[in-house]
């Protein structure tokens, strides 16, 4: 059997990101900045970013003359708190401004929070946030009292960015876990969930025998979340089973037998899901 991998996610956690196959991540990252081309080129945009998106707003920048990249001091004071200064803010008056973010951990978060919320109070013709994962996106009910659904409580604070000269900012989120988390931001943001899946999907159509092409579900909420975007290709569906203390991945229905096989999964943290439901087919 041969075996094509392409892990593809709604939210990854950086260790994920860090312990998986570099060639993996490689692809991810291409898949990202062709979505976020795609979405910003439709006009000009002076587009600012975190740190942690350096490298990929320099990549994305470079595909497209309608994209000017602008910069930010992100410095800290000597108690950790941020110093922050948005440079050249005087320029972007009347501009299409976008903000690359990476929400990857608590402490990042406070930072670019408060480049975001300014950044549409410069008089911008327009603001839009992206985030190329949402990262509270698995914790989005509660299953018994108390349970705190973190989902809702990012949503909150994205949806209190102000409005620009231009109207709600657009927040523009790529695979984000559940689809029904679009009722979680207020009126005040325009939430748009984009997905890489027609990107994933010209990739596959590239492989030689691109008709062996089978894509595998690790659970089925993986299948439930992508399956009609995937429809055209035949699939596999695992299931975990519990044996003792452990939960095993066992393959659920579907012959994979003699196909590349691409794995297709809605959330990413260890990495292990994947690699049971590899060694599974």
């Amino acid at each position: 059997m041969n075996t094509f991998r392409l892990f593809f996610f709604s939210s990854m956690s950086e260790n994920a990101a860090t312990n998986n196959n570099n060639n993996n991540i490689m692809e991810k990252n291409q898949i990202v900045k062709e979505a976020i081309v795609s979405e910003l080129q439709k006009k000009k945009v002076h587009l600012f970013y975190c740190l942690e998106c350096e490298e990929l707003a320099r990549n994305i920048a470079a595909e497209s003359d309608h994209i000017t990249l602008q910069s930010i001091n992100w410095r800290s004071f000597a108690d950790g708190f941020p110093n922050l200064f948005i440079n050249n803010a005087h320029q972007i008056r009347g501009q299409h401004v976008a903000f690359l973010a990476s929400f990857s951990s608590p402490a990042v978060i406070f930072e670019q929070i408060s480049v975001i919320y300014l950044l549409p109070r410069l008089f911008v013709a327009s603001f839009t946030l992206v985030l190329p994962f949402f990262p509270t996106g698995s914790f989005e009910r509660m299953e018994e009292e108390g349970d705190v659904a973190t989902a809702f409580t990012m949503a909150r604070i994205v949806s209190n960015i102000p409005i620009s000269r231009g109207g709600p900012t657009s927040v523009v989120i790529y695979d984000i876990h559940a689809l029904q988390e679009r009722f979680y931001f207020a009126d005040q943001v325009l939430p748009l969930f984009e997905t890489g899946i027609p990107l994933l999907t010209k990739r596959l159509q590239q492989i030689p025998e691109t008709e062996k092409v089978i894509v595998a579900f690790p659970d089925d909420g993986a299948w439930k979340r992508f399956h009609k975007l995937l429809d055209q290709y035949p699939t596999v569906v695992c299931t975990k089973v519990r044996e003792g203390d452990k939960r095993i991945v066992r393959l659920k229905e579907g012959n994979p037998a003699g196909c590349h096989v691409v794995i297709v999964d809605d959330l990413v943290q260890s990495g292990g899901t994947l690699i049971e439901c590899q060694l599974t087919i």
